[in-house]
């Protein structure tokens, strides 16, 4: 009887602490809320001033087990036809085949691949697959988690991000006709959001 007890016991505890590790270890994902999110880039124009553009239309998500996101997963689509620069004849000249060809690549996508600590809390090196123009490559970006906070009003658990990091735009393609006096080759990124989780 004694011993029955005992397995009884033993049982109860493996299951509890099977529940705390799945509940502890469980996958999260976290969806980008667009209204407060954007997805931007700055070139040096005439090598003198900057000028900035963004995207309009994306979509992201981050998956992780850690509540550091240490471990996680970041995904973005942009939808490079939302491109805006504030001036349409500029807009169009972008979209077009001397520079990001949407009718042919329509969309801009990454996805990480590992995610490494630096000596500054709650700081990364992000790296992964950009694919842009139809050319892949691995690039390297700066990762800041900026915390998590439960909203007031939804009670939604939301996460801050963002994601920088310098480009070469003659790796993907894009704008090959136009030299560096007129258009720099390093584009900055900047990724900056808000991602809910999901429930």
């Amino acid at each position: 009887m004694k011993n029955l007890k005992q397995s009884t016991q033993l049982f109860t505890l493996l299951i509890g602490f099977l529940f705390m590790s799945t509940s502890i270890f469980a996958q999260t994902t976290w969806k980008v809320d667009p209204a407060h999110a954007k997805v931007t880039f700055s070139t040096v124009h005439n090598t003198i001033s900057d000028v900035e553009g963004l995207f309009n239309a994306f979509e992201s998500s981050v998956t992780a087990t850690k509540a550091d996101f240490s471990d996680g997963v970041f995904e973005l689509s942009v939808d490079v036809n939302s491109i805006d620069t504030e001036i349409k004849m500029r807009d169009d000249h972008l979209r077009s085949a001397d520079f990001f060809d949407v009718e042919k690549f329509p969309k801009m996508t990454f996805k990480s691949t590992s995610v490494e600590k630096t000596n500054v809390k709650n700081r990364y090196k992000l790296k992964g697959n950009l694919t842009m123009r139809g050319v892949t490559k691995a690039v390297t970006m700066d990762l800041w988690y900026r915390g998590t906070i439960t909203d007031a009003q939804s009670g939604n658990e939301i996460a801050g991000f963002q994601i920088t990091g310098v480009l070469n735009r003659l790796d993907f393609g894009v704008g090959t006709k136009f030299p560096e006096v007129l258009i720099s080759n390093e584009v900055l990124i900047k990724v900056d959001g808000e991602y809910i989780k999901e429930k």
